[in-house]
This record gives structure tokens, sequence and C-alpha cells, in this order.
């Protein structure tokens, strides 16, 4: 088959006197003859062919879409069938449709079988739908007056039925602090005076998109020695240690040894498996770990610990203590700000804002009118905006471009708001299907919006500090409480398990300290050195994750898990916070400036 090229495609559509001087209608359909397997002749002859029914259809990005849906695919399909239905007839004597269709699941099945099972045992499609919209959707997709309508991106416009059925709507299920007699509104002037930025600076924080998929082993090791060392030197300061001996030399004195907790294998961690990987220092090697004579611990694999005990043999640490992380200091501005008498109202949600069983963006439009009434000052929106778990888009069931739906998911968000004022801060995750699937990820890139609607929006990456009017706010959407969780193992802390990880994080100050990362985490450790790490602990966490919403004070930083804004085809939670920064307590003790917080149902 000889190479599809811009130049050949030109020139065949040059024969049929069809102008195209755009690289971008060339590149498109270089795609479609790559994936479809056809040469440019062909390509150009079904194009004429395909136009002159539609009569003399114009040659474009979206008119190219719909030639793929309702020719190519359908082309390719029967393509496929022949040959399934050729390679049946000469192994088996199958004369009726009924048997080919049975034998066809048999050989499903038995394929199944070897493989490991999706989630909800779903069948991912890899093909776009058979069927595609229907003329009069296909003329709704240009309605400016449907921007988060069903028919807009995909075949079937029944909304959620369990989601508008939902009960216990405004019903709060989780209350922290002084929260009695609280009127839940933003500021009489919503957004006017909010400072709002980053805490590095916009110089040294992660802005734009970033080239990844390459790291050398050496540069990962180099990462995590030197996370090892950082951490080393402040648990070596605060428990007033002398010095750190190597963890494979024969002693027999007690010792102390610093190093990385990690597994003895693939497998999950468990008590018995625990190796102890010392940094270059101290000698660069694993040592088994025994853990029975400590009667109370917590420990997961990437944790960076202080152990002493006895090693007479040099083969194994009979651990007799554990020293734990500490977290860094607060934020303390050298600045005078001028304390505000009204305390700032922010609402934090976090996505998917579609149901599960189907693309009608009710919940989101359920969360404006929220903002609408209460009037916010600050709005955190946490991604996913378009989830990449969706049922319908693993199906491939969307026939328009996930880019498309996002800035139209956005737009409504912006111009729904406007009579608010607020301001909206957007964080993205891993689980948006348009983004950068890397971690740490670069903020959204809006081009679409005005220069009066971008004075309202803040794009930041996951994760981020924010300063917010002199209170810190740390973000991220990547769910490590639940990474965590399957990983960690715990013995006699009497503690649960949120507040462990939750102080796990702030001890070993990063926003995301597992190693190695659970698959769905694409890591790049470069980028994570710069700006996955906390540079200091913020006065509040949001956290989202799939595990049941919260409000708790660790360590004197008070963490928020809103929870999702849908939980499969039923309506899920929102979070709302009243913060005001304020001057120390009269004993010099620090005040944590979240005065309450709520967990709603949406």
């Amino acid at each position: 088959m000889a190479v599809v090229t811009g130049e050949s495609l030109k020139s065949e559509l040059d024969m049929f006197d069809i102008a195209c001087q755009d690289d971008t209608i060339l590149d498109k359909m270089v795609e479609q003859c790559i994936c479809n397997r056809i040469q440019a002749d062909e390509m150009v002859l079904e194009w004429v062919a395909y136009s002159t029914t539609k009569n003399g259809l114009k040659l474009t990005t979206d008119t190219l879409e719909y030639f793929e849906h309702e020719v190519l695919n359908k082309k390719n399909k029967s393509k496929q069938s022949f040959k399934k239905e050729e390679t049946h007839n000469r192994t088996r004597d199958i004369h009726s449709l009924q048997d080919l269709i049975k034998a066809e699941e048999e050989e499903e099945n038995l394929l199944d079988a070897y493989s490991t099972p999706a989630k909800g045992s779903q069948k991912r499609a890899l093909t776009t739908p058979e069927h595609p919209h229907s003329k009069r959707s296909v003329a709704l997709l240009t309605s400016p007056g449907l921007l988060l309508s069903q028919a807009s991106s995909s075949p079937s416009s029944t909304p959620s039925q369990k989601y508008s059925q939902r009960g216990a709507k405004g019903e709060v299920v989780v209350s922290f602090g002084a929260v009695q007699g609280t009127r839940w509104a933003g500021r009489k002037e919503s957004g006017a005076g909010v400072q709002l930025e980053l805490l590095e600076g916009p110089e040294d924080s992660l802005r734009c998109s970033y080239k990844y998929m390459f790291q050398r082993l050496r540069d990962v090791r180099n990462v995590l020695t030197e996370k090892i060392e950082e951490l080393g030197e402040g648990l070596k300061a605060h428990f007033n240690i002398e010095e750190f001996s190597p963890v494979s030399l024969p002693a027999q004195d007690s010792i102390t040894v610093l190093g990385q907790v990690c597994c003895d294998s693939n497998g999950k961690l468990n008590a018995h498996s625990v190796l102890l990987e010392a940094g270059p220092e101290q000698g660069g090697q694993q040592i088994p770990v025994d853990l029975s004579e400590l009667k109370d611990y917590s420990l997961f694999p990437g944790q960076v610990v202080v152990m002493e005990g006895m090693n007479t043999t040099g083969r194994k640490l009979m651990t007799s203590k554990l020293y734990e992380g500490v977290p860094l200091p607060f934020f303390t501005s050298e600045v005078k700000m001028e304390m505000s008498e009204e305390p700032l109202n922010v609402l934090v949600a976090c996505g998917p804002y579609t149901p599960s069983d189907s693309l009608t963006f009710d919940p989101l439009l359920d969360l404006i009118n929220v903002i609408v009434r209460d009037r916010p000052d600050v709005c955190l929106l946490l991604g996913p905006f378009l989830d990449s778990k969706h049922e319908q888009i693993e199906k491939a069931q969307v026939t328009e471009t996930f880019e498309a739906i996002f800035s139209r998911c956005v737009e409504s968000i912006v111009d729904g708001t406007q009579s608010v004022g607020c301001r909206l801060v957007f964080v993205p995750s891993q689980r948006d299907i348009h983004h950068h699937f890397i971690y740490p990820q670069p903020p959204f890139s809006l081009p679409s919006l005005s220069k009066d609607q971008a004075q309202r929006v803040t794009l930041v990456p996951d994760p981020c500090t924010l300063l917010i009017d002199g209170v810190t706010f740390g973000l991220t959407s990547t769910d490590i409480l639940f990474h965590m969780g399957a990983e960690e193992i715990s013995c006699g802390t009497g503690t649960d398990r949120f507040s462990r990880i939750l102080k796990h994080m702030l001890t070993q100050r990063s926003y995301y300290p597992l190693y190695p990362p659970v698959e769905e985490v694409n890591m790049d450790y470069e980028k994570y050195q710069s700006f996955g790490q906390m540079p200091l602990t913020p006065d509040v966490l949001v956290i989202p994750s799939e595990l049941r919403y919260f409000v708790k004070n660790v360590v004197g930083c008070v963490c928020v898990n809103p929870g999702r804004l849908t939980k499969g085809q039923v309506g899920g939670t929102y979070g709302r916070m009243l913060i005001q920064r304020s001057a120390a307590s009269d004993d010099g003790t620090r005040v944590s400036p979240c005065l309450a917080a709520q967990v709603v149902k949406i």
C-alpha cells in the first residue's frame, strides 16, 4: 500500500476542481485514509460521491466527520464482517445466521476467559457507532442555545431518570466548625477585591503543557534519592538524631537507619514483605524489616521513615522504634494584609458533572443554580469535566470532539455565573479525556474565552497551592486517598484510615507520596520534583475522592473531601467553606482560618 500524503490528496482533489488550501483538512483526510486503509484516489472518489448526494456539500473538517460516520465506518464494518464470515465458512459448516452469531459469541466468551475483566464486564468499542446522528441532531450541533444539550454530544437524548428522581436535595451530610446559624453567602460584592494567585507565582508554576513519555531510570532514582535526603534532614533535626547508620552493616548495638519503605515483590505490601531501601549515603541497599516488636505503625510504599533497631547479621532489621515525618510550617506573610470583616465563602465541587448513564449536564446546571442562589466569592471546580470512564465515551458514542464539548461546558459555567461575579478556578483531572494524561498535569487552555470572562477565570495545574486572601489552599484532583488506602498497612494506630493517610501526605510533604504510583497515574518525576511537592502545610487541603466525603482537622490543616457531584446514576455532593484569615490567639497559638465547612447533597 502506497503512503498517502497531503500532496497526493491535493492532486487528486484538483482533478475534480475541489479547492483545498487548509492543511488541517488535508491532515484529517490523511488520517482517515490510514485508519481505513484506503488510497488517496479511492478516498477522493468516495468523497465526491458522498458530496454529490448531499447537493454539493462543501469540504470542511465538520463535513469530513459526518462523511467518516456515514460512509467510511460502514464500509469498514462491512469488510470486517465479510472477512469473519469467510473465515467461519472455512472452518465450520454453518448455514444459518443464528448459528453464525452463536459461534461468534462463543469465540468472544472464550477470549474473555483469558483476559482481565473490566469494570462491569464492559466490552470497550474500538470503532465509532454504527448509527450516527440523524439530520435533525446534526442541525442541533450549531445551535448556541443548547450549550449543555444531550443531543449535541450523544445519539441518545434521554436524561438520567435516577438523577432526576433523587431525594434529599440540599441535605447537609457533614458539618465542621461553628455552623449554627451560619449564613452561607458571599460578600456583598462577590468576587470583588478577592486576592487569588498561585503561591509559587506564575514564573515558578506549571503553566503550560510539556513533553513527556521519556524518562531515564537514573533520573527517577535521583529524584527519589533527593526526597529521602531532604526528608531525612528534617527528621534528624526534629528528633535530634546524631547520624544514620548503613542499613546492611552488621552491628551488635541498636542503630538508627534512614530509608524508603518498599515491598519485596510486585504484590501488595504486608507486614512480612516490608523492605527498607536506603539512600546512596547509607549504602543504597535494601534490607528486610521485622515489625513484630512495634506496637503501632502505619506504612505505605514510598514512605520515607527513620527506624531504630538491631541488625546483628546485616540481613534483617529488628525494628523497635519508628520515627515518622514532620509537617512543614504554615504560611506567614511578611506583607501586612487588610483583614476583611466578612468571611470568604468558597464553594468546591468535583466531577464527574454528568450521570454515568447519560451525557446530560443536569448536575452541572443544578450546581450553577446553587452558585447563583448562594453567591459564593470563589468556586473551586475540579475535574473530570468530560470523564474518560463514562460509559458512552468508552463505547465511542459521542459524535462531537471532546474539546468542543469541554469548551461548551466551561462557557456555560462562566456565562451562568456572570450575574454573581464570583471567581472561578478550574483544576484538571487525569480522567479528563481531552487533556494531557500526565502527572503533574498542566492547566487547561481556554483560548475561546473573552477578555472579560478571562478576568474571572483562573486555570491551575494538578496539583497546586493557591493563595486566596492570605489563606493557602492545597488542591489536587488525583484520588490519592483511594490509591494509598489500598496500599497502606497499619497496626494499633487508634486513628481512622482517612486521618492517617492525610497525615502521611502532610508529613511526607507531597501531594502524591506513593511510590510506585498506581497504573492509572502516569508520573513524570522531573516535573513531580518541581511541582508535585507541598511548599508548606496548607491551611485547607481539598482532596476529592471516590471514598466517603468528610471534613477533618489533621495537624492543624482542614482537609475536605467534598465527594463527587455525581455518584454513578445518582446525585452526589459538593462542599462549601467560610474562610477568614485571623491573627494568632492571645497565647500565641495559631487559629485555623476555616471558620465552618459543610458537605451538601446536590
